[in-house]
């Protein structure tokens, strides 16, 4: 497989592009901290997708994590030091654009888990058609356990049309891990797959599916994308929620608690001090 994109290595990471044939592998390349997503990395999986998205030549694409302990950790807590409500809706309306791009390519997307699928890396996977992983995944979005923050409207409603409403909300409540088991379960994976053949079971699958009618298959991807359009509210109606959440000053104390690597002090307080 060549790579289309090495890009470099470095503490914020990189997101890799390789091409073999008609299939596209996307990595998401910070190992050491499971894949947890930089702003760098956030550039570079969207300039990845912008490319594909134009690309002919490619019949469907890979995401996955590099190493085996994660597909993707979140977003780099780091970075949300100094948070304010404003920053918070400019950034979740930033990773809406980049999921939307995602959720929306014009080829089948295959996320193949090794490990962690948490925050963002949960709502990566939501976002692509199909899902694979070994026993030793899990799902989950513990932020009332972490950083106190929330996810956008889109977001929840990602979660909840692939988990369920119910299920969604006991793991955003209780910051519980689903296991591989039960997401298979409750139909958010396709498939749960053997660990040391992971990736070449879904290579597999992404070349037989770039082999199919190409036009079928985005007929396909384009009804269900319709379908989910339907049910669309005013994201806009949301932004009070995410500047409340993120404005607060149990946010500034959830990100300062990682930072300082001790137990978040939860207040409920919505304004920043």
């Amino acid at each position: 497989m060549s790579d289309q994109d090495k890009g470099t290595s470095d503490e914020r990471g990189t997101v890799l592009l390789a091409q073999e044939g008609a299939v596209a592998v996307v990595t998401l390349s910070r190992p050491n901290a499971l894949n947890a997503l930089t702003w760098k990395m956030y550039e570079e999986l969207e300039a990845h997708l912008t490319y594909l998205a134009t690309a002919e030549h490619i019949r469907a694409i890979i995401i996955r994590g590099d190493g085996e302990r994660a597909l993707a950790a979140g977003t780099d807590i780091s970075q949300f030091q100094g948070f304010s409500g404003v920053d918070g809706i400019a950034y979740e309306q930033r990773m809406d654009a980049i999921i939307d791009r995602l959720a929306t390519m014009p080829q089948p997307v295959l996320a193949a888990i090794h490990g962690y699928a948490v925050g963002a890396g949960l709502i990566i996977a939501t976002a692509s058609d199909l899902r694979y992983a070994t026993r030793a995944a899990r799902f989950g979005a513990p932020m009332a356990r972490t950083l106190g923050n929330c996810l956008s409207l889109k977001n929840y409603r990602r979660l909840a049309q692939a988990l369920g409403a119910m299920r969604s909300k006991e793991l955003l409540f209780t910051s519980r891990l689903l296991s591989a088991e039960e997401a298979l379960q409750c139909g958010f994976l396709t498939a749960i797959l053997d660990e040391e053949q992971l990736f070449a079971e879904v290579f597999e699958i992404a070349k037989r599916i770039s082999t199919l009618a190409p036009l079928t298959i985005w007929a396909s991807k384009e009804a269900f994308k319709r379908i989910e359009h339907e049910r669309e509210g005013d994201e806009a109606a949301f932004a009070d929620v995410l500047a409340r959440v993120y404005g607060s000053a149990d946010f500034a104390e959830g990100v300062q608690a990682y930072v300082e690597k001790r137990r978040p002090n939860w207040r409920g307080e919505s304004q920043g001090k």
